[in-house]
């Protein structure tokens, strides 16, 4: 501690005036001098010896930050006494615990950024060996001309596929990154819904299924319009692709004081048991998957409505088909 100017100054600006004083009171009474003496001298140990305690808390706060920068684990040095360097070690370890806590989430996202990457590699790698195959017969002259316009339409249907699953990358991660500003507007539930199956009612007569919307009376919600058909026109497109020809698909709505809730049913072959925790994550395809399934739209699904105050789930139907279940809750004013 003697290292420290100020405290050598200090110490020596005491013991001059200590001086000054024992000797001034000695001159005028013997016994009053030894008495300030004695005073002054218990006074400096005290001093000294809390000031040194003092001392030796920095030096453990100073050791716990250079364990801390050097990467070890974080200590919780907090303590519940009174004074200016309890305060300082409890800031500390709130500064020290909210790095820690970033550095771990950075590390997440590494993780996640290089599985997305991952995922994003092994879906275009397929189609996009697929096309350079085509491509390469495409070249041959002895190549048939029913084979060309087959393979032509085989590499457009591929760069379609491309061109989705780039589009709701970027949407999805618009969403992640906070800069999509959802704009709420009322609109009748009806409307919402028909406009979200819209794009899907040839895809539906072609199969010969039935897509029945009920109990829509009345009901209105407060919503982002695009976003949130684009969330159920996921859901019901999920739905449409895992029902066999001429099945139902039934979309049920109701709404109490709390949420509207919005049930999207089919009698299809329905999820399997260990799929079912995993359908909403990125890029998972269950076991009943399609081959051109991608595992991006249900997520992108979830991401929306949660986005917006909103959850959707899901489960297994009694004998065959799948549940959805989206709840758009009230806004709290």
């Amino acid at each position: 501690m003697f290292r420290n100017k100020e405290i050598k100054i200090l110490y020596l600006g005491a013991i001059l005036i200590g001086i000054i004083s024992v000797v001034s009171v000695s001159l005028l009474n013997i016994t009053a001098g030894l008495i300030t003496f004695g005073s002054f001298t218990a006074f400096t140990v005290l001093f000294i010896c809390l000031t040194r305690k003092r001392y030796q808390d920095i030096k453990r706060l100073t050791e716990y930050l250079a364990s801390i920068y050097s990467g070890q684990k974080q200590m919780d040095i907090r303590d519940n006494k009174e004074g200016e360097l309890s305060i300082l070690k409890n800031d500390i370890y709130k500064v020290t615990l909210t790095l820690y806590e970033q550095s771990e989430l950075l590390k997440k996202d590494k993780i996640y950024l290089s599985e997305t990457l991952s995922n994003i590699s092994h879906q275009l790698k397929t189609p996009l060996t697929s096309m350079f195959v085509m491509t390469d017969l495409l070249g041959s002259a002895e190549l048939p001309q029913d084979k060309k316009e087959e393979f032509l339409g085989k590499i457009t249907n591929q760069l379609k596929r491309i061109e989705w699953l780039v589009t709701s990358l970027l949407k999805l991660s618009k969403i992640d990154a906070q800069t999509v500003m959802f704009k709420r507007e009322q609109i009748p539930l009806r409307r919402l819904l028909e406009k979200a199956v819209e794009p899907l009612l040839i895809p539906v007569e072609l199969k010969e299924q039935d897509l029945v919307i009920n109990g829509t009376e009345d009901i209105t919600v407060t919503v982002d319009v695009n976003w949130t058909a684009e969330a159920l026109l996921n859901i019901v497109k999920n739905c449409m692709e895992h029902t066999p020809q001429g099945g139902s698909i039934t979309i049920t709505c109701q709404q109490n004081p709390l949420y509207t809730e919005i049930t999207v049913a089919d009698n299809g072959e329905g999820i399997d048991k260990e799929d079912m925790p995993h359908i909403f994550e990125r890029f998972y395809k269950g076991k009943n998957a399609g081959p051109d399934s991608i595992g991006i739209g249900l997520a992108m699904s979830k991401t929306i409505l949660n986005s917006q105050n909103g959850t959707v789930s899901a489960k297994a139907g009694k004998e065959a088909g799948t549940k959805f279940f989206i709840r758009l809750y009230r806004q709290v004013v």
